[in-house]
């Protein structure tokens, strides 16, 4: 099996500016609160949504300007923004298929798995599980690194 460390980029202010340039971007894609911490059972995290774009039609742009706007129906998301100043990360997909050899609906679920057994419970704005994964022997282990929505935002 072989190993691949996850990193994450640099966060954007999660605002309809911001999410333009990733128009026809399929990935995943990571909200985060600026500077409170979700207390999840095993620890700490800023991440309240794990998303992800299958299309280039319904792009990472789309679904984040979506959630922005409320018309994605996450009321989660949209009452968050509305009290707090959120963030987001992505990752572009084209990125990874050289080693993600599956579906990218199978990636985020991975990842949503990956962080259950990494902080006990789905991220707090995350409505679906993410068991589809369960039905491969995936043969690749993604280290990824959640210790960066930890990282306390300084003001």
């Amino acid at each position: 099996m072989q190993n691949f460390k996850i990193y994450f980029d640099e966060y954007r202010e999660f605002n309809l500016k911001n999410t333009k340039s990733l128009m026809g971007v399929r990935g995943l894609y990571f909200i985060l609160i600026k500077r409170i911490e979700i207390f999840y059972p095993f620890r700490k995290s800023r991440l309240i949504y794990i998303g992800m774009s299958e299309k280039k039609t319904n792009s990472i742009g789309k679904r984040l300007s979506n959630h922005y706007d409320g018309i994605s129906g996450n009321e989660g998301l949209v009452n968050y923004r509305k009290k707090e100043d959120l963030y987001f990360t992505y990752i572009n997909f084209e990125m990874l298929k050289k080693i993600w050899k599956y579906r990218i609906e199978d990636l985020e679920s991975y990842f949503i798995l990956d962080f259950v057994k990494n902080y006990g419970v789905y991220p707090i704005c995350n409505n679906k599980t993410g068991f589809e994964i369960k039905n491969y022997d995936v043969l690749v282990n993604l280290e990824i690194d959640w210790k960066y929505f930890e990282k306390e935002e300084k003001v």
